[in-house]
């Protein structure tokens, strides 16, 4: 069973923590959900990590602030910037040290960047990265799938509908509406496969968030630019994920990750969409146990990764 603890950020929000494993253990593994989700996203990595590296490897996950069992927050405070710090803070407390490999989706993903561009010496003992189904160029080719045009209106509609809800505090989304509202997100988020518990997760990982979290984040998100903070982080073993069906982060931004890390290793998952964890657990396990066997060797990630579901 996961140990859990709780993190007090300097602004007062409490973050909710789960920790597996020894504090002995070689190497920690960070994994850093997207916006609207929580950390229970991560159940089948976690698994994955336990059978095939047991007491070799810690793990962490924690709810992003107004995100799952964490608290709600200012709504200056919305912002990847802060939730970088909230990054650095946790490792801290939590992780304070040996090395560490992050593994970020989606808003995860943008908040491993906005770490390593505010805290470069503290990103330092950074032993590896993977991103999954993320993006370091904010909305630029966020297209839902659709025309230029309709995608365009659809982008106006979500920031304006962004800006009211994120004044509406620490109040949740009425579980009735999120049930009404399930084919939308099984559109937006997934490919041509879905599980319907990988939908009730996510339907109620969105309940669990608040209105002022699933608002306010909404510009940070699309303002966000980093490839020149990753293009500092090409030493490090790293690997990119995304769905060939992934409508928010489609093939392009991982793409240009990986053009700005030139030894990551670039996996498109054909007939996926954004929830690569649950969709394609077996090809992000891979990737990452590629990433944790070159740190724990203290070589370069290879350009063929192992078979999916091989330790």
């Amino acid at each position: 069973m996961p140990e859990r603890r709780e993190v007090r950020l300097p602004d007062g929000v409490r973050l909710h923590v789960e920790v597996t494993g020894s504090a002995d253990a070689a190497t920690t593994v960070v994994l850093l959900h997207g916006w609207t989700l929580d950390g229970r996203v991560w159940h089948r990595q976690l698994a994955y990590l336990r059978e095939c590296f047991g007491e070799r490897v810690r793990v962490v996950t924690y709810d992003a602030r107004g995100h799952g069992g964490s608290s709600c927050m200012a709504r200056r405070t919305a912002t990847l910037a802060q939730l970088g710090d909230d990054l650095a803070t946790v490792l801290d407390e939590v992780v304070p040290t040996g090395p560490v490999v992050l593994v970020g989706h989606s808003m995860g993903g943008m908040t491993v960047m906005e770490y390593a561009h505010r805290h470069p010496a503290h990103f330092a003992r950074i032993a590896g990265l993977v991103f999954v189904s993320t993006t370091a160029e904010g909305h630029t080719h966020t297209a839902y799938g659709l025309s230029p045009r309709i995608a365009r209106l659809i982008r106006i509609a979500e920031t304006t509908g962004a800006g009211v809800l994120a004044r509406c505090g620490s109040w949740r989304p009425p579980r009735a509406l999120l049930r009404a509202l399930r084919p939308s997100i099984r559109w937006m988020l997934f490919g041509e496969r879905c599980d319907p518990a990988d939908i009730r997760l996510v339907t109620s990982a969105v309940a669990r968030a608040s209105l002022r979290s699933i608002g306010g984040f909404r510009a940070s998100i699309g303002a966000q630019h980093r490839l020149d903070t990753l293009a500092e982080l090409a030493h490090l073993p790293a690997a990119a994920l995304v769905g060939d069906r992934d409508r928010l982060t489609p093939p392009p931004c991982a793409e240009s990750i990986a053009a700005a890390l030139p030894v990551t290793e670039l996996t498109v998952c054909p007939g996926a969409g954004h929830m690569l964890m649950v969709e394609r657990p077996d090809e992000v396990n891979a990737a990452l146990s590629a990433v944790l066997h070159r740190v724990m060797a203290g070589t370069p990630v290879p350009r063929t990764l192992p078979s999916p579901g091989t330790c």
